[in-house]
């Protein structure tokens, strides 16, 4: 069995006008609900093997955060160019590179490909928007992640700051 998490990086910062949209980083309340997220899945007794993330300064800020909590070191986080401004494709062409030794895997990137993707795993998935450091958990009775996408999928959660525990 495999575990799939999507996660949209945390709110970030307009404040600067100069940095291009990939350097923007977290803002405060990014940076406050990113660990409070990684916090949550955890006492939910999630399992995270990979954490594989766009470069862009926030998703891997973000990654970092979870990574932290999960008790792994920012440096065993798998950046993926692809996961910058990606559609739906490049989630999944990324989905089946994942090593099989993992049973479980986060992604962090960004909207829209983030929520078109999430809508895309399940029937009744129907999200309008996946907010910032929002959760997107399905699993898949499969062994290999390269079967992942055609596999029937079964939804476990959608987790986000805003939402009451």
């Amino acid at each position: 069995m495999k575990t799939l998490l999507l996660i949209r990086h945390a709110k970030s910062s307009w404040d600067d006008f100069t940095l291009s949209d990939f350097e923007r980083p977290l803002n405060e309340r990014g940076k406050t609900d990113a660990p409070k997220m990684g916090k949550r899945l955890r006492k939910k007794n999630v399992k995270i093997d990979a954490f594989i993330s766009s470069p862009a300064k926030r998703a891997k800020k973000t990654a970092e955060y979870f990574i932290k909590e999960f008790g792994g070191d920012a440096e065993d986080i798998i950046l993926v160019s692809a996961l910058y401004d990606a559609g739906t494709n490049n989630f999944s062409e990324t989905i089946k590179e994942i090593d099989d030794k993992y049973k479980s895997a986060a992604i962090f990137s960004h909207n829209p490909g983030i929520t078109g993707f999430a809508n895309q795993l399940i029937d009744k998935a129907n999200i309008d928007n996946m907010p910032t450091c929002s959760v997107f958990a399905v699993k898949a009775e499969v062994e290999k992640w390269k079967d992942f996408s055609k596999a029937k999928k079964e939804f476990l959660f959608f987790d986000y700051p805003k939402k009451e525990e």
